[in-house]
């Protein structure tokens, strides 16, 4: 699945290295050297350079050797082709698309809502799960979200106890 991960901002200095916001996770992965990106205007990237500077990433790419050359590149975003499906090293580790349109059901079976998107936040992530009586967000910590089951595409909540006074 093609994935935006990253968008180029500035050039930087004057060897053709440009500043990237970062839009992924595993930007270690997506942006090692070697790799390829593709974008819409600009064809496929491929990365020569990559290091951090003051905490920003910047990136070199093949045929864009100065900082004239970078520069046509500035807003372009970038992509890569992620299998969202692939064994991932933390086995409670879930790619957002894989969340959404879950079918989420309490521990006694019943239908509680679909998860139509997830929230992140510094501390924990937010399910966000369209339910009869609108938007309810559950923590996606193990202590309320006990089974994940994405092959059959099913979330077992325990909500809190807010959401069960209504």
């Amino acid at each position: 699945m093609r994935l935006l991960v990253g968008r180029i901002g500035r050039a930087h200095g004057i060897l053709g290295e440009a500043t990237i916001e970062v839009r992924t996770d595993e930007p270690d992965r997506r942006f090692a050297i070697g790799n390829q990106v593709s974008t819409d205007t600009h064809g496929d990237l491929t990365i020569i350079s990559g290091r951090v500077h003051n905490g920003i990433l910047l990136l070199g790419f093949s045929g864009f050797d100065d900082r004239n050359a970078i520069e046509k590149l500035r807003n372009t975003l970038l992509y890569a082709e992620v299998d969202i499906n692939e064994t991932r090293e933390v086995s409670d580790e879930y790619h957002v698309l894989q969340l959404i349109g879950c079918q989420v059901i309490l521990e006694s079976g019943e239908v509680f809502g679909e998860v139509t998107g997830v929230i992140n936040l510094p501390g924990q992530d937010l399910l966000a799960i369209k339910t009869e009586k609108g938007e309810q967000l559950v923590p996606f910590v193990h202590q309320l979200v006990p089974v994940v089951d994405i092959k059959n595409k099913t979330i077992t909540v325990i909500p809190p106890a807010l959401m069960e006074r209504e």
